[in-house]
Order: C-alpha cells, then structure tokens, then sequence
C-alpha cells in the first residue's frame, strides 16, 4: 500500500462552494464480483485534486480472503497469488477513511463503488459514510451522449483523447476518471455550472431542452429572495420566493414536469430577482407581487378573487348562513377562505350542529307566516328550524345563532363532540362513505376557524417588533412593514405593504395571505421569537387544532 502525502484540505459547508476550492476524492475499485453483500474488494485506487492540481494518490491491492473468479482475472489481471500477501480490507479502511475526509466522491458509475466502499465500512463497524457525490457517468450521458456511442470509460477515454487510459484496474481508472471530471467541468462552466450545488444537480439539468438558459442564472446568489420570470416584451411571467435563489431557479431545469413548466421555460427571456433578508420577507414580497402583478403563469395569481366568506347575517330578525364574496356591512363573517368548496362544507358542517334556518327568504321583524305554510324538508327532517312556517322558537333560535358566533370566535369544542359522535356512528354502521363526508366538513370547519384565529391573534398584537435572531420583524396590524438586520440600516421593503384594515372589520381578500404567512411563521416558532414592542396583545402560539384521525 503506498500513500503519498497531499497539501492541506479545506472543508465546506455551503455547497455553493466554487468549484475551484473543492476537494475531489476520484475512486475506482476493483473486486470479486458485482454482490456488494456477497463480493469483495480486490483494490482500491483514489487520486485527490482541487483546482485541477493532483494533492495526492492512494493505492492498494487488497485480499478479498477468497478465490477470484476466472472472469475477473481475465478482465483486471488480478490472480490469487497477486493479492495473496495484501492486506485484508479491514486493515485498509482507517487510512482510507481518513484520506477521503469529508472531499466529494467522485466515480464513473458512483453508485457501485460507493456501494461496495459503504458495505466494508459498516462491516467494520466505522458508522455511515455519506458524502456529496458526483458521478461522471451521469454527466457524460447529458452533456456527451451526441458525441459518442456510449459512456464507457474505455470510450470517454479515446473518443475524448483523455491522458490516461483504463486499463480496469484501480488506480489506472481513477486517474482516467479524473481526466475525465476536468473536462466535464470545462464543460459545464458554459452552462453556468460554478458552484458545488450547481455540479451535483447538472446531471438532470444539462439535458434539459432550455438548458442553455441556464446561464441566465449565473449572477444570482445563493440567498433567500423573490424571482420573476420575464417574456419576450419583458412582461412578468411567473413570480417565486427561495430560500436559495440560485438553487431554486436552476431546479426549473431538471425533473420539474409540471404540465406549466415547458412553456414558461420557452417564453422566459430573462430572470430578474430581489434579494431579501430571509424566507419569510420573502413569501410576504412574493405574495404582494402576485396579487398585484397577477403574473400568467401564476395559478395563485387570481387566488384572491376566488376567495370568499361565510357570513352569519346576525342582525337580521331570523339569521341564516350564507357564502358571499365580499363581506357585508354587518353580520359576523368567517375568512376569507381559498374556495366556495370549502367554504360549502363550512356551511353544512354548521348546520348539521345548530338548526338554523336554511332556506333565503327574506323574513323581517313583522313576519307572520301564511295559514297554509308548510315546513321545509330539513324542519320535516328535524334538522333545521322553519320560521317561514312559524316553526320556531325565538329563544331556541337566538341561542342557536349565539353558537355559530361563539364557533367563529374560536371555541369549536361543541361542534367538534357533535360532529365526532356522527362520524363514530355512521362508521361503526358502516355508512363509510357517510362518515367521510362528515370528517370532510369538520375538517373544513376547524381549518376556517384556525385561519380565523391566526389572522386575529396577528392583528390584535397591533404595531410589534418581532426578533429572531439577527433580525427583526415591524409588524403593524397583520402587515410586514420593514425588516431590520442587525448590522445594517433598516431599509423600506421592495414593495410597499398593503393599507391598514380598520379593527373589527373582516380581513379582505386580498390581505389574508400575507397575515397567514406571517401569522403560521411566528406561531411555529413562538417559542424562539423575541417581542421587542408590542402595542396590542400577543398570544403566540395558539393552542393546537383537534387530532382527526382517530375520529375518521
């Protein structure tokens, strides 16, 4: 076994590491058979570079402690008494383990070297081995298939005039292999292709029929921000938010097959982006762009306009439950909520609780009904009360619309008891499809409350500022208005937040997103945020919604 010594290495943490300061570990091994359960390794070779300069080699031959087949000595040269006085594989791996630290692995076909290298590692007891890895083979088949027949290393080699050629054995291979990364990465430079993250997701993005705009994405960096997609006439086609711009934008050209996705790629001419401090500003920015931008390629862009309340016209002489699209002067409302489907099932999930009337006369204060007014269906049913036909009971009736204010207030424990009881006995008379229906509405039911009280709670804080870590959060009734980072100078957003909603009026439709995201981000994480100011009250985090699987 020979080692030869190398420069110092440098770890990485972030993947988008330039390529130029990576350390690649390129490895080739050869062995008994193809059962990395059943076979073992007859020897190791691995050469280690960055910057295209070779830092060092490692060779062995290796016992396998059994016979190699006949086949495999044709192949590879390797005989019994070749590997005779090697060292058994076990003595082999704690020098090995350490010469490939935490480099990427790199290998012509990664995933059965890499196989048999796990396998001997966790039969030796030496824990898990999982490092970035990059397979040439993959990216010879995106970025090579029109210039050879196939993506042999033997072929690679002469059709390429690598300077190396495979001769399968270890290290002959992996110095092949090694000639053969430097030129796939000069490859991939003219597709944008500088960073780590970038190398190890080109496999799927270079044969991807818009790949060549993959250099549009370039300039952008890896931080979290907002990207529009733009057409011919540089209108907006498509608005999204990133943790990672660069990451996400290049994810487009991969396996992302949406039926959308084609086309937009066609039409995109350019990628414009807006840097922000973290995640959260930017799904609230992204938010703000769709609802005013209203980009084509955006389902979400036209999502307010579907959106719609359920309202309970409290001060009418007989309430009653509706659906309506923009919420009335008075009454009390729950929403908006995303569709008229969900918002349907709101609606039944509450009647089949308190037995308001369901029909839309209009009563007033002075009705009196007519001698020969018949009952409606539900009142025959004894689900609803018909004070149409003067079946009514004024106390009964008030208190039953008290109970669906007291629901949209928050305390859903009533119609969740009632609703689970259903739920239990149309199951156990297996009445399923009944059941399921029931599970449906009480599921819509508790996701239009818990919207409700999110959007509340955030409102009712008032004007706050919320800290996380190096960053803090202005928040004025449900809207971001600035974000400061510690270290800097507080800066107005990139779009301006939308106007204030006066208190004790239902959220608009058009406002509902931004509160929930912000809302569902400080009540995931109460347990972490700072309240620096506070004007309101805050009573993050709410208590958890129902468990429904049990009851469906």
């Amino acid at each position: 076994m020979t080692v030869r010594p190398i420069l110092g290495q440098r770890s990485f943490d972030d993947l988008g590491t330039p390529l130029h300061e990576v350390t690649f570990c390129v490895l080739d091994l050869e062995t008994t058979g193809g059962s990395r359960t059943d076979d073992m390794i007859t020897e190791v070779g691995v050469v280690k570079v960055r910057g295209g300069e070779c830092l060092g080699t490692f060779h062995t031959l290796v016992n396998p402690g059994r016979a190699i087949p006949p086949q495999i000595t044709v192949l590879t040269g390797l005989t019994d008494a070749v590997v005779r006085t090697a060292p058994r594989i076990e003595t082999v791996l704690g020098t090995l383990r350490d010469f490939l630290g935490d480099s990427v692995f790199v290998a012509h076909n990664a995933s059965f070297d890499l196989g048999f290298l796990r396998a001997a590692f966790e039969r030796d007891g030496r824990g898990a081995y999982e490092p970035t890895v990059v397979d040439t083979a993959a990216l010879a088949r995106r970025m090579l298939r029109d210039e050879v027949p196939n993506c042999k290393l033997s072929t690679l080699a002469s059709r390429l005039r690598l300077d190396h050629t495979p001769t399968h054995r270890a290290l002959d291979d992996a110095l092949a292999t090694t000639d053969l990364l430097h030129l796939l990465l000069e490859r991939a430079a003219g597709l944008g292709v500088l960073g780590l993250d970038d190398l190890t997701s080109v496999a799927k993005l270079a044969g991807h029929p818009q790949a060549r705009k993959l250099t549009m994405t370039t300039s952008l960096p890896r931080t979290p921000g907002v990207y529009l997609f733009c057409g011919h006439r540089d209108e907006i086609l498509y608005v999204g938010k990133a943790t990672n711009l660069r990451q996400r934008v290049r994810s487009y050209f991969g396996r992302d097959d949406r039926r959308r996705i084609g086309p937009m790629l066609r039409e995109m001419q350019t990628v414009r982006h807006l840097e922000l401090p973290d995640p959260l500003t930017a799904e609230v920015i992204e938010s703000r762009l769709i609802a005013r931008l209203l980009p084509r390629y955006n389902r979400a862009g036209t999502r307010a306009d579907k959106y719609c309340y359920v309202r309970l016209d409290a001060d009418s002489p007989w309430p009653r439950l509706s659906v309506v699209k923009d919420p009335g002067a008075t009454g009390a409302h729950l929403g908006p909520l995303p569709s008229r489907k969900m918002a349907a099932l709101v609606v039944e999930a509450l009647q089949s609780v308190v037995p308001l009337r369901r029909c839309s006369t209009r009563l007033s204060a002075k009705h009196v009904p007519a001698p020969d007014a018949v009952p409606c269906s539900s009142a025959q049913l004894g689900v609803a009360m018909c004070p149409c036909a003067g079946d009514a009971d004024r106390e009964r009736y008030d208190a039953a619309v008290r109970a669906v204010i007291r629901i949209f207030d928050g305390d859903t424990q009533p119609a969740v008891a009632h609703l689970t009881s259903r739920m239990t006995e149309l199951a156990a008379a297996q009445r399923f499809e009944e059941a399921a229906m029931v599970r449906d509405r009480l599921s819509a039911l508790l996701g239009a409350v818990r919207r409700q009280q999110l959007t509340d709670v955030l409102r009712a804080a008032g004007r706050c500022v919320v800290r996380d870590g190096d960053r803090s959060w202005v928040i004025e009734y449900g809207r971001l208005v600035d974000v400061v980072v510690d270290g800097t100078a507080g800066r107005a957003l990139p779009v301006d937040a939308p106007d204030a909603v006066a208190a004790g009026r239902p959220l608009p439709r058009r406002h509902v997103d931004e509160t929930l995201v912000l809302a569902k981000y400080f009540d995931k994480h109460a347990h972490r945020l700072e309240i620096t100011t506070c004007s309101g009250e805050w009573r993050f985090p709410l208590a958890s919604p129902p468990d429904l699987r049990l009851a469906a």
